[in-house]
């Protein structure tokens, strides 16, 4: 899962006062959308490609441990078919597993479910996800080929949906599931604690309400995340801007 920060303007004489963002925060699941490329991937004649990946992926579909290079996350990946309709895809990083993911495909072949764990966190985080098909794979290929965008989110526990902020005139921190950063608004790069993508984060404080956080890994720009508080102090609005797969996924956060 990807990180978020947020902050807000307050007078100088107020430093010591508690911000609107400050406090704990949670996903509201339904509120998610997401839009943009689609997710590609096929199997056909043993393989398993995903074209939307980055780099792209071309291993064995035979649920042994595949060797790859290049991904900030992890440097094996296993895909298994289990039947017709489904799929199972477990990444590893240094021999240990870092996230598993189940994908099944629908009767019909529009719809497909998936319900993953994922352990790059300080507690294992799972959810359940369903994607529209948007593009159809390749003749003779197994169901889970084609073009898939995400439409809905479940069951997704805390460890994946809840975060907490605090806000000082100068910056402010952030605390996930055992990845946290300190940042000020001054223009540099400061580190994800506990990411094991080492993902840097500079902060830019748009108005009283507004923050956009850019994300980076090896020297590339990933994500640009804008943060909209509302004035009720109720809900932030987060929209990010996946610039590796052009894909923008919203979502709301609510105060707890």
């Amino acid at each position: 899962m990807r990180t978020i920060a947020l902050a807000l303007l307050l007078l100088p004489v107020t430093a010591l006062a508690a911000s609107s963002f400050d406090g704990t925060w949670k996903m509201r699941a339904d509120s998610l959308k997401v839009s943009g490329k689609a997710d590609e991937f096929a199997i056909a004649d043993g393989i398993f490609t995903c074209t939307s990946c980055d780099p792209a992926l071309k291993v064995k579909a035979d649920g042994t441990d595949q060797k790859v290079s290049g991904h900030d996350y992890y440097d094996s990946i296993a895909v298994k078919v289990i039947d017709k309709n489904t799929v199972e895809e477990t990444r590893k990083r240094a021999g240990k597993t870092i996230s598993t993911v189940t994908l099944t495909v629908s009767a019909d072949g529009k719809t497909l479910t998936g319900k993953f764990i994922d352990y790059n966190g300080e507690k294992p985080a799972t959810a359940s996800f369903t994607q529209k098909r948007v593009a159809a794979g390749p003749a003779g290929s197994h169901a889970i080929s084609g073009g898939w965008l995400q439409s809905a989110l479940s069951d997704a526990n805390d460890a994946l949906s809840t975060v907490a902020y605090r806000m000082t005139d100068e910056g402010f921190s952030m605390s996930s599931n055992g990845q946290s950063y300190k940042a000020k608004f001054d223009g540099k790069e400061y580190p994800v604690e506990g990411d094991p993508g080492k993902t840097l984060v500079t902060l830019k404080r748009i108005d009283g309400g507004t923050v956009v956080e850019t994300d980076s890994r090896a020297g590339k720009v990933t994500d640009e995340v804008r943060l909209a508080a509302a004035k009720d102090g109720k809900t932030i609005t987060v929209t990010d801007k996946d610039l590796i797969h052009g894909q923008t996924t919203t979502m709301t956060l609510e105060k707890q």
